[in-house]
């Protein structure tokens, strides 16, 4: 397999002073597991780096890498380069007027949810707050603020019955900067 500029979203690393990890030393383990290039953003578990391991090996090798060094079990969620600028791309709120890009968050599913579950949410109201799931992909607008949404990883994470994390339009914005440095 050819090497791929790969996005590491780490699901809680450094949240509430709970399973504390330095990005300094999480780059490290990343080197000593072969990954070429690894580089942390912010303090919350998000590393861009380059491998020739299959995508459906790679989350598992990393969290057992985590687990055996830090003995915490954190989940991976990886996306490519080329997926996380389609999740750019493809924003829903992006097209509508009077949006504030400071109010935009992603949610990252592990995959994409089953159907039903998805049904089950599609209806739900949590005005002014929306929402809107593309594939593995749930894009927020929350106007006034994520803190104070209902529309929160875990709620995601409970009704439709996968693992998901969740980051800051700004931080998404910097993962495909820092992911296009690459060759």
């Amino acid at each position: 397999m050819t090497e791929q500029v790969y996005i590491a979203i780490l699901r809680g690393i450094n949240v509430a002073g709970k399973n504390t990890v330095a990005m300094e030393h999480l780059k490290q383990l990343f080197s000593e597991n072969g990954f070429e290039g690894a580089v942390t953003y912010i303090q919350s578990g998000n590393v861009v780096f380059k491998s020739a391991v299959a995508k459906d090996q790679l989350a598992a090798l990393i969290s057992r890498a985590i687990e055996v060094r830090f003995q915490l079990n954190i989940h991976v969620i990886l996306v490519t380069k080329n997926e996380m600028g389609n999740i750019i791309k493809d924003n829903p709120f992006l097209e509508e007027k009077d949006v504030d890009e400071e109010k935009l968050h992603v949610t990252i599913l592990e995959k994409n949810p089953d159907p039903e579950n998805l049904k089950a949410i599609q209806n739900l109201d949590f005005k002014p707050d929306r929402f809107i799931v593309k594939n593995n992909v749930v894009y927020l607008y929350c106007p006034n603020g994520y803190g104070k949404t209902k529309l929160s990883n875990t709620f995601f994470e409970n009704k439709l019955k996968i693992k998901a994390s969740t980051r800051n339009w700004r931080t998404i914005n910097k993962l495909i900067e820092l992911a296009s440095q690459f060759n």
